[in-house]
């Protein structure tokens, strides 16, 4: 069973049995819930959704299932097609739309698609609103509006370059210090949307643009998640090419990782971090990641007089955390920056554009910058679930055997020791229990996590 519903939306594999993967009749299930959920959250009143899409293969399909499903319950469509996540959820403040719908699987491989929920500030929909869509998508009792109350289209728009355009208007954003630099980046973005916005944004800030797996076809060229396993010919192509950097997206295009200028990782972890480094060096301001997230932003956020605070994974827990403690910066480790300047939600363009504002600034190379920060090293695991694994058993178990330490348990189990970290917690998005772990040194992350590893296996029998 590959269907997956949590604060990340309604996630599957195209085709195989209903109810047990994204078919069309889900599809449609869930979309109908969605506009039932939004009609009682605005008292009945007609609602105008934003509906777009990344590349992935079913795209267009999926995207056709939903329009029409849409439109069926009465609501009105605003399609920008081909847009990345932040872009949908610009297009959604720009347009003062009551909500919008973003079909994406993000980094998942390509059989995978999604529905991503947004509320009226383009921003993902919390835990309670999310349980109340998946009730209403349990509740058949659904009258849909007649002929004359049927939605319309009321534009199809490319968004992407206003939203590019947006990101340029950033008070933080210095385009023409950046012009002047000159850089030349290699782009990989995997042949998803992320082919067509990234070269633009570059080629407005006056970069000389490499374009690697660049054409939206879907076919995706590699896996399609941003980790340094499956990054090797892009650091090919960079030394190559004497560039002095390479950017890399995901296919939605809300995850930034980052490649220096002698082909080594930056590190997604640092993505965050750096940018977190250039905008609190502009004024003293809090910031927050998740729990699975480095030490390093923490202690960059100290350095600067700030104050740093940990959430629970999942963009929504993240943003709610922003929200509460007033932060100036935030996101989470795999590349995801949020400034709340331009909007909640992970943008890998506003990401782009204050990334090289700040090398410029520094003055100096990617692997000089990278050097300035503190030295974390993590190890990321994962074990597939299966009917033998009682991931509620595992954590609480781990939280026994290790409660003479620091341990969180807002999401999964994070137990803090003095020089490094593991945390255990079921994914969102896959049928995984994840594990990552932080330390001084790679050997001594994979050291951690694979004790964890043996750990969870004698628990569970396996």
């Amino acid at each position: 069973m590959t269907l997956i519903k949590s604060i990340s939306g309604i996630r599957g594999t195209i085709g195989g049995p209903q109810g047990e993967n994204l078919t069309p009749i889900d599809i449609v299930k869930f979309t109908t819930a969605y506009v039932r959920f939004m009609s009682e959250k605005n008292e009945g009143k007609r609602l105008k959704i934003v509906l777009g899409r990344d590349a992935r293969l079913s795209g267009r399909m999926v995207e056709d299932i939903i329009e029409g499903t849409l439109l069926g319950c009465g609501a009105d469509v605003i399609s920008v097609g081909l847009c990345t996540t932040p872009g949908v959820e610009m297009a959604v403040i720009t347009n003062k739309a009551d909500g919008g719908i973003i079909i994406t699987a993000s980094h998942n491989p390509k059989q995978w698609n999604a529905l991503k929920l947004l509320n009226e500030r383009g921003e993902f929909l919390n835990d309670a609103e999310g349980k109340r869509v998946l009730a209403l998508a349990d509740d058949e009792a659904f009258e849909f509006p007649e002929i004359d109350s049927i939605g319309k289209v009321l534009s199809r728009e490319d968004f992407n370059p206003t939203h590019i355009q947006q990101v340029l208007a950033l008070p933080l954003v210095d385009v023409e210090a950046v012009k002047a630099r000159r850089f030349k980046v290699v782009v990989d973005a995997v042949n998803s949307i992320g082919g067509v916005v990234i070269p633009a944004l570059l080629e407005e800030l006056g970069c000389e643009v490499v374009k690697l797996n660049c054409e939206p076809t879907g076919e995706f060229a590699h896996n399609p998640e941003p980790l340094p396993e499956h990054l090797t010919e892009i650091s090919e192509v960079i030394r190559r090419e004497k560039a002095d950097l390479g950017v890399v997206v995901d296919p939605d295009v809300d995850r930034l990782a980052l490649v220096s200028e002698d082909g080594t990782m930056f590190g997604e972890e640092y993505t965050l971090v750096a940018v977190s480094d250039y905008i609190l060096s502009q004024g003293v301001g809090n910031t927050v990641s998740n729990l699975s997230s480095s030490r390093a932003l923490r202690d960059v956020t100290v350095a600067h007089g700030g104050e740093y605070n940990a959430s629970a994974v999942g963009e929504v827990n993240v943003v709610a955390k922003m929200k509460e403690t007033g932060a100036v910066i935030g996101g989470e480790g795999n590349g995801g920056v949020i400034y709340p300047a331009l909007h909640y939600g992970r943008d890998a363009l506003v990401g782009v554009a204050l990334f090289l504002t700040h090398l410029v600034k520094k003055g100096c190379l990617m692997t000089e910058l990278r050097a300035q920060y503190p030295a974390y090293f993590a190890s990321k695991n994962k074990i597939q679930l299966t009917p033998a694994i009682d991931v509620d058993k595992v954590l609480v178990e781990m939280k026994s055997r290790y409660a003479n330490e620091n341990v969180n348990d807002i999401d999964g189990v994070k137990i803090d020791f003095a020089e490094n970290w593991v945390h255990l917690r079921k994914s969102n998005t896959e049928p995984i229990i994840r594990i990552y772990t932080e330390a001084k040194s790679a050997a001594e992350a994979d050291a951690l996590a694979q004790k964890f590893i043996a750990e969870i296996s004698e628990i569970c029998g396996l």
